[in-house]
C-alpha cells in the first residue's frame, strides 16, 4: 500500500472562495472502492456469519428443549461452532482496540 502525501492546489483571490463554497457534485465523488471498503465488507460478512451460526444453535437449543430434535449431537456441533466463532470474534475486537490504542499512542 502506497502513502502519498496530501496535494492542495494553490488558490488565490475568488476562485479559493469558490472552492471553499461549492462541495463536489454527486458526479465528481468516486464511489468509495479499494482496501478499506473491502476490509468492511469482510468485517461485516464475518458477523453475518457469527448471527447465523449464534441462530442456528438457539434454534436447535430450542428443538432439543421441546424434544422435537432427534439428534442431540447436532445441537453439540452448533453450539461448539458458535461459541469458537464468538471467541474469535472478540479476540479480534481485543486486537484491533488494542492496535487502535497503540496508534493513538503515537507521537506525531
Amino acid at each position: 500500500m502506497e502513502i502519498t502525501p496530501l496535494q492542495f492546489p494553490s488558490l488565490s483571490g475568488a476562485d479559493a472562495l469558490g472552492s471553499i463554497a461549492a462541495p463536489p457534485s454527486a458526479d465528481q465523488v468516486a464511489p468509495s472502492t479499494g482496501p478499506d471498503t473491502e476490509f468492511g465488507s469482510l468485517v461485516l460478512d464475518g458477523l453475518d456469519r457469527l448471527e447465523g451460526l449464534t441462530d442456528k444453535a438457539d434454534g436447535l437449543a430450542v428443538q432439543a428443549a421441546t424434544g422435537k430434535l432427534e439428534n442431540i449431537h447436532d445441537y453439540t456441533i452448533a453450539a461448539s461452532e458458535a461459541s469458537v466463532a464468538s471467541q474469535l470474534t472478540v479476540s479480534l475486537r481485543n486486537r484491533a482496540v488494542e492496535a487502535f490504542n497503540e496508534i493513538m499512542r503515537m507521537q506525531v
